[in-house]
């Protein structure tokens, strides 16, 4: 019977391709509540060409990046194991109908397109979702509202919490989503769809660098015009640094709307290196303290959407650092979708991967041997890690010896026009203008804004700070934040710091390997408050919290913690012209001179969570 109706439904579907193992009917096109059609490709189970008998479970992933995409589709190792699987297009994107909105609309068209399937013969009303960036971010807008089909979810490196760590960084704006406009606007989004009008944007996008030395952004002035909806939520982004109701509204935020998240199985997953870290061990801690179905997650030493893989940048973790990204996934839909009894939910709530207990060597495809192993938690962050302050000294020293001086300060010049280039880092969307993951903080050919092939720490304008060689291991396992006083010469000036392992010289690295572990940025404005910006006045001296995105790693006997303090970090973060103009608007620039104090009353320190050996 169950033949009959599928075949029955495929034979009213636009396009339809058999295989062995399954089915697609493609370009299903769904209604939302408001009339717009989404496009939707259905991968049925099947069995030498013919589909299986039964009602069965549902996979989805909704896409923005064409759910045509990929040579061998996800959904169809899924149809292969019993599950319909379907992708789709969202919101004026590709095949879809509609005005595209950056997040926004997925909680209604999740919502729609969950009850569309819940009513379908070959559904037996249960949805699992999957998906990485965006595609995670669909699945915390499912979940946030109410789908009565949603039964369990896998966002890995998800969109969440996104005015305080994602779009916005302590006020800044982090520029990967103009890259992300730039060449999306040219793929998938409506005006695309005129070949002329492709053209001019795809151009735009391939002098991107071009645009971002130009910013601020303003309306009309870029071939971005052409894509109206793309230009209007850039400019809006870019302007909005108030952490507010717009970027904590479901679509955006998930820890300031547990009270509407849906109560499910939800298996998280992040990279220490992955720009949405972060976000995943929040999203993780609000939904592990207020919901009774099991919330779990799984942080690995990957960059963005890259757990099936052990090397990322220049850095080696060892191959038992990747992922099977099938097998972990269908033993999480498995037990939640089709009940099968394999002890998913007996697994530790948190499982980490402990970075940094390799050889340190060179290995044979030129990576610095970092290593490191997983291991298993009861929560996040760690009860047993002990605050541990290092403190800035005016030799540049980092110690955990308090200055004793009465006044003592560091200064330096910030030229916005000269920023400190990014290199690697916790990045996405970085396409061309960033790398990513575990790099040598040295410049070269390889950074496209550096112009010499110097370290950065020869910069005038990074504060380097550094401990003696330890002696011994030092476990540092979670969130950091870098509390420093401040003054400057200007009202507004960011500040930002970075974690770095400083490996010693040795035979294969005879200067060392400085490899960053984690950064972060603060715009003073927002000092007090994400929420609300205030100016500051010039020379007054103010505490400050920037916070590093979290980690696990072990500095190893020998090496060194090192902590950079400067004004920049370009082109991850937008630049601060230093004058205190309304974000976005500004027209000119001005050096400041910026200021952190490190003496016996103001004493500038990192907090490093130390586990105990």
């Amino acid at each position: 019977m169950h033949r009959l109706i599928v075949l029955g439904l495929i034979g009213i579907l636009p396009v339809l391709a058999q295989q062995d193992s399954h089915i697609v009917a493609r370009d299903v096109l769904i209604p939302m509540r408001d009339g717009v059609r989404l496009a939707t490709d259905i991968y049925f189970p099947a069995r030498d060409g013919r589909p299986l008998d039964g009602r069965f479970p549902v996979i989805l992933e909704r896409t923005p990046y064409s759910k045509e995409g990929g040579a061998r589709p996800w959904t169809v190792d899924y149809a292969e194991r019993g599950y319909v699987a379907i992708r789709q297009d969202t919101r004026g994107r590709y095949k879809s109908e509609g005005v595209w909105h950056m997040m926004v609309d997925d909680v209604n068209d999740g919502f729609d397109t969950a009850a569309w399937i819940a009513k379908q013969p070959w559904s037996d009303g249960s949805i699992g979702m999957l998906g990485t960036s965006y595609t995670g971010g669909t699945q915390h807008a499912m979940a946030l509202s109410g789908a009565p089909a949603l039964k369990a979810t896998i966002p890995v490196d998800a969109v969440a919490n996104a005015g305080y760590f994602g779009m916005r960084y302590g006020g800044a704006f982090e520029q990967r989503f103009f890259n992300w406009i730039f060449l999306n606007a040219g793929r998938g989004s409506r005006a695309s769809r005129d070949p002329g009008t492709r053209e001019v944007l795809v151009e735009a996008a391939e002098r991107r660098k071009e645009y971002l030395a130009q910013i601020p952004l303003r309306r009309g002035t870029t071939p971005l015009r052409l894509a109206p909806e793309y230009e209007d939520w850039l400019v809006y982004a870019m302007d909005h640094g108030e952490n507010d109701q717009y970027w904590k509204q479901p679509g955006f935020g998930v820890a300031d709307q547990t009270g509407a998240y849906k109560d499910i199985p939800v298996l998280l997953i992040g990279g220490w290196y992955d720009s949405w870290a972060r976000q995943t061990t929040m999203s993780y801690m609000a939904l592990a303290k207020t919901k009774k179905s099991p919330q779990k997650v799984i942080m690995g030493p990957w960059i963005h959407g890259q757990n099936t893989r052990s090397a990322h940048g220049q850095v080696d973790f060892g191959e038992s650092a990747a992922l099977d990204g099938v097998g972990f996934r269908l033993r999480w839909y498995d037990r939640w979708l089709k009940n099968i009894q394999n002890g998913a939910e007996n697994d530790a709530p948190v499982r980490i991967f402990v970075m940094g207990t390799g050889t340190g060597k060179r290995t044979a495809e030129d990576r610095l041997d970092h290593g490191g192993s997983w291991r298993d938690e009861k929560e996040w962050p760690l009860a047993r890690a002990k605050a541990t302050p290092f403190y800035l000294h005016a030799d540049g020293t980092l110690s955990q010896q308090a200055p004793a001086d009465a006044s003592s300060s560091t200064s330096y010049d910030f030229d916005p026009r000269n920023p400190v280039p990014t290199i690697g880092g916790n990045i996405s969307s970085g396409d061309g203008i960033m790398l990513q993951g575990g790099w040598d903080q040295k410049c070269g050919a390889h950074v496209w804004n550096c112009g010499d092939e110097l370290p950065l720490s020869a910069r005038r304008d990074i504060l380097v700070f550094q401990s003696a060689p330890l002696d011994r291991d030092m476990e540092v396992t979670g969130p950091i934040d870098v509390k420093l006083w401040i003054s400057s010469s200007a009202v507004d000036t960011d500040f930002t710091a970075k974690l770095i392992d400083a490996y010693p010289p040795s035979a294969d690295y005879p200067g060392g390997f400085d490899l960053n572990i984690g950064d972060g940025i603060l715009r003073a404005r927002f000092r007090n408050s994400l929420e609300k910006a205030e100016l500051m006045k010039p020379g007054e001296i103010y505490p400050i919290t920037v916070q590093l995105y979290p980690t696990s790693n072990v500095f190893k006997k020998g090496h060194r913690i090192r902590i950079d303090v400067s004004s920049s970090n370009y082109p991850r973060f937008d630049v601060n012209p230093n004058t205190g103009e309304p974000l976005n608007r500004h027209r000119r620039m001005v050096t400041a001179v910026n200021t952190v104090h490190h003496d016996r009353a103001r004493p500038s320190h990192v907090i490093l969570p130390a586990v105990p050996r």
